[in-house]
């Protein structure tokens, strides 16, 4: 094992000493702001597209958001299950097996990122061809030149990605929030340079994305290696556990499905605003104005939620190291402050998406054609209805990973995105064309929040018995 500093020792102690409001503030603070920085990397890419090609290069972007979401779904396997394992072995005094998954952590994302950039390479047109897009779709046409040099730096956006958690596992939050500031910042510098300056368009924009990615990767590898963290990643040591590997897995299978789920929500998005928009718009390709349309809003809704997953990830390694030390007072105090805080973001971003829609839309299109100008601010006002509740949804559903409840966890997160929209959106789509895609998003989270409000009233009880005094 690493000699660790008494400095370093005291970075993760505090997570069972220090008053919870404060350490939330701490550690949300940090990945709040670098979830908003993480998520400028796409939308700041779109807001440039939108501006320095046209609107339908938004909807080639759009085009290829599932396969970057499976991509997205191996990162949070391997790096948010490395988190939540090193977080509760920390708290467990277990330094040693929290070192075991911090390598393991590295080697998974590196072998995910180089398999998936292969396969995807070798088979672009295939898999581009079943994006959804109508045939002879302009889109398509940007999501491949923006894609093929996405792949190329994949693996720099995973392992960015996934010891971006690990350093927050440790209690450096700031570390983490630097290195996305670092890359984000560097991407939006690159982003008009590339697109106007070189005139390289949609190349110019993954390019731009690419190199920051890499830079940010660079930063939080660094700090692994470095003396200061908590557990040093040093690869010579690394020997391969299967028993190991299990256990990330586990941890992160919750958000693994999540986001491979979504993936496939986004294809069925896709392809449906293909079958219905031409009609609904009145014009011939509507089905790139809706795909435009469906990544602006994706876009504002992203902004919005990045927080809240922000205060998700800081509210993580307090919830998980108190758990495993047994102090379940502390983690029922976390997770109400967290879903106070998470509350308090949503019912923001819908007071602005409602009241200001048409600058927002116009933010990515002030060129926009009629159609998409007409479609998108409505849209937008519908989808968000249920906004004000979905941060407890969102934070509620991460508590069962912390107590020890994978399974109720994979089932609330994939409540709202499958099991409850899925059918909504065949469904209405059926009965009200593209305004029934719209629709179907605000349904399926009225009813996730109702069904996860029920279990979490049941898992608070148990929280209350185990944190009175002389509770087992």
């Amino acid at each position: 094992m690493s000699d660790i500093r008494p400095a370093a020792l005291n970075a993760a102690d505090r997570l069972g000493v220090e008053p919870v409001g404060r350490l939330l503030l701490r550690f949300s603070l940090p990945a709040i702001t670098g979830m908003i920085v993480q998520a400028l990397y796409n939308v700041v890419d779109r807001i440039w597209v939108g501006r320095g090609v046209n609107e339908v290069a938004l909807g080639g972007l759009s085009l290829v958001m599932p396969l970057m979401t499976i991509t997205m779904a191996f990162a949070m396997l391997f790096g948010v299950g490395s988190a939540n394992l090193i977080s509760m072995r920390l708290g467990q005094g277990k330094r040693q097996d929290a070192e075991k998954a911090l390598n393991h952590c590295f080697f998974l994302l590196l072998g995910s990122g180089i398999v998936l950039m292969v396969l995807q390479l070798a088979f672009l047109d295939p898999l581009l061809s079943l994006l959804g897009a109508q045939e002879g779709s302009v889109s398509l046409i940007y999501a491949r030149s923006y894609y093929r040099i996405i792949l190329y730096g994949q693996i720099f956006a995973m392992l960015g990605f996934g010891f971006s958690h690990c350093t927050r596992a440790q209690g450096f939050p700031t570390i983490t929030m630097t290195g996305m500031f670092i890359g984000a910042g560097l991407n939006m510098i690159l982003d008009p340079i590339l697109i106007f300056g070189f005139g390289w368009g949609v190349e110019g924009a993954a390019w731009a994305t690419i190199i920051s990615q890499l830079v940010s990767a660079v930063w939080l590898l660094a700090f692994s290696f470095g003396k200061k963290a908590v557990i040093r990643l040093e690869l010579n040591r690394f020997k391969p556990s299967a028993a190991m590997v299990a256990q990330i897995m586990a941890f992160g299978s919750a958000q693994f499905l999540l986001q491979f789920i979504m993936s496939g929500v986004q294809l069925l998005v896709n392809m449906s605003a293909g079958w219905y928009a031409a009609e609904t718009l009145g014009v011939a390709n509507g089905g790139d104005i809706a795909l435009s349309g469906m990544n602006i809003l994706g876009s504002i809704s992203m902004m919005i939620f990045m927080p809240v997953f922000g205060i998700n990830q800081g509210a993580q390694p307090i919830l998980g190291y108190n758990y495993g030390a047994k102090r379940y007072d502390r983690v029922l105090r976390a997770y109400l402050l967290a879903i106070a805080a998470a509350t308090a973001i949503c019912v923001t971003g819908f007071a602005v998406a409602e009241l200001f829609p048409d600058a927002l839309i116009r933010l990515f299109a002030p060129q926009g054609s009629p159609q998409l100008l007409s479609f998108a601010p409505r849209a937008m006002r519908i989808a968000l209805i249920c906004m004000p509740l979905a941060g407890f949804q969102v934070v509620s559903s991460n508590l069962f990973v912390v107590t020890g409840r994978p399974r109720m966890s994979i089932f609330l997160t994939t409540l709202r995105q499958c099991i409850a929209f899925i059918p909504c959106l065949l469904i209405f789509g059926r009965l009200w064309g593209l305004w029934g895609l719209v629709i179907a998003q605000p349904v399926a989270d009225g009813f996730a929040i109702i069904l996860t409000a029920v279990f979490i009233g049941f898992e608070m009880r148990k929280l209350r018995a185990q944190s009175r005094p002389g509770a087992a």
